[in-house]
């Protein structure tokens, strides 16, 4: 190949950098002033609040199975991306409308757009990655750079969102926020639509990510159907007056199936089984770290609402800011992580794949040791400093950067060719229990209320939660037995890997 080609990376890497930077401010700034929004303008108790939270997180890392599909059959990446990008800016602007609105108008608006925009989010996310690689020849090795890059997108995105939706929806009015999130969705889709026929080519000058079927009017009813279902599935407790968590069904009821599915598949080996076996155990453990990971959007957005101290120099700070601490963190932190394993690699003593993600578990414990010493002994309308939150946002990072890249890695060397983009849905699936998960242990957040309402005690699995202290707690415990089990397992799953660390 030629070597000026080698020096740098295609152009169309920073069109699809820029495109996806845009749509994660769409993302994060919409998640970032979301449970925000049900609590204080739709009156929502926190319990509530939490479980739509958690089904809407849950269900966006879902749909991915169904773009996924769709795409490799008969839209290809471009047009998905596409109908994905439209989709989910449709969902902001309707999440704007409903902002604007009151009553039951506005609640079923919110419904509409958190439809479109779940819908929308399986169309856009595992395409646009996918496109990355589809840049370069195989066995390229400027692609691990490349995904580098791309991340940085990502974080830059979910770093500046949370500050500009933030400070629109909590200084102005939320509808202001969810506005903006709609105007970076538009920027993304349409810088996208402008530049992929001029950049979207592979090293031979041939378009990336054409259709490979017609769309015809099966797979058009395909996406209405699903657009139906999960409108339905979002609304069937209010439309039944039901408790029955239908949502939690699907998603745990997955997580169950499709490792049956693959396992019981007759074309596999003895050491793929066990590979496979290994990737399922993880993303079994991967559900408790994103569980409690996650509560960044729920049960600590409350905590900074209502019981953190937002004052900087005479001006009060939003509640979402501190949603940036975590890409910022990443930004600055992912260069050192990556020399540390590198340096380790090379002394012969970097951890295993498991070892590193048992540390991801064990220091997102230790953020929640640090937030439950600052809150032990903290009354109702008592406030800690805001430094004790950031500190446990950079642990939890800490705790990502040894997780998150690690598990995606350990997922691409582990599966059969034949299943990677099977296996890697799966993986995802995981992190949609998990979200779910979320969004239920949030819901046992106990205090007063965004009015002001008596304090509420909540348990979980017989343990009486009556404080915070006793709320974090849950994820100490929780997080830290994961992380001892997973640890002790680690020699056993190495062995089961034969020979892929």
């Amino acid at each position: 190949m030629d070597t000026a080609v080698q020096k740098g990376h295609p152009r169309g890497l920073y069109l699809l950098f820029m495109t996806e930077m845009w749509e994660r401010f769409s993302y994060y700034g919409m998640r970032a002033i979301f449970v925000l929004y049900m609590v204080k303008m739709l009156a929502f108790d926190d319990a509530k609040a939490s479980e739509i939270y958690g089904s809407y997180t849950g269900l966006v890392y879902l749909t991915p199975l169904l773009g996924g599909y769709l795409s490799d059959r008969f839209l290809g990446n471009r047009r998905s991306i596409e109908i994905g990008g439209i989709l989910m800016a449709i969902g902001q602007f309707l999440m704007f409308f409903s902002a604007a609105s009151s009553g039951a108008m506005a609640i079923t608006l919110m419904w509409i757009g958190l439809t479109s925009l779940i819908i929308g989010n399986g169309f856009f996310k595992p395409n646009i990655s996918t496109m990355v690689g589809q840049l370069y020849p195989k066995g390229d090795r400027r692609v691990d750079a490349a995904f580098t890059i791309f991340y940085m997108g990502i974080n830059l995105g979910a770093f500046f969102s949370p500050l500009i939706c933030g400070t629109l929806a909590e200084k102005i009015d939320f509808k202001w926020g969810f506005l903006a999130a709609g105007i970076g969705m538009v920027i993304g889709l349409f810088t996208f639509i402008l530049q992929k026929n001029r950049l979207l080519v592979d090293q031979d000058n041939k378009p990336i990510g054409m259709p490979s079927k017609p769309f015809g009017i099966t797979q058009i009813g395909i996406v209405l159907l699903a657009i139906a279902v999960i409108f339905f599935f979002m609304n069937f407790k209010t439309m039944f007056n039901s408790d029955l968590d239908i949502i939690g069904y699907l998603i745990y009821g997955a997580m169950i199936v499709m490792p049956l599915i693959i396992l019981t598949d007759k074309s596999l080996t003895k050491d793929e089984r066990d590979r496979i076996m290994v990737i399922f155990i993880l993303a079994f453990f991967v559900i408790f770290f994103w569980g409690a990971f996650e509560q960044a959007g729920a049960s600590l957005t409350i905590f900074a609402d209502r019981q953190t101290d937002r004052n900087l120099f005479g001006w009060e700070m939003p509640a979402s800011y501190f949603q940036s601490v975590n890409p910022l963190a990443i930004i600055l932190l992912a260069p050192l992580f990556s020399s540390l394993w590198l340096n380790l690699g090379n002394r012969g003593k970097e951890p295993s794949s498991p070892k590193k993600m048992a540390i991801g578990l064990a220091l997102v414990s230790l953020g929640y040791v640090v937030i439950a010493f600052a809150v032990y002994g903290l009354g109702i309308a008592d406030k800690v400093s805001m430094f004790w939150l950031i500190a446990l946002y950079v642990i939890h990072t800490m705790g990502e950067l040894c997780l998150s890249p690690i598990g995606l890695s350990m997922v691409s060397k582990l599966s059969p060719i034949r299943f990677s983009s099977l296996l890697m849905g799966t993986w995802f699936l995981a992190n949609a229990a998990a979200n779910k998960f979320a969004g239920t242990l949030s819901a046992l957040i106990p205090g007063g209320g965004e009015n002001g309402e008596a304090a509420k005690t909540t348990s979980f699995l017989g343990f009486e939660i009556a404080n915070l202290f006793d709320f974090f707690m849950v994820f100490i415990v929780m997080c830290g037995v994961a992380a001892a089990i997973l640890f002790v397992l680690s020699r056993w799953l190495e062995k089961r890997m034969h020979g892929i660390n």
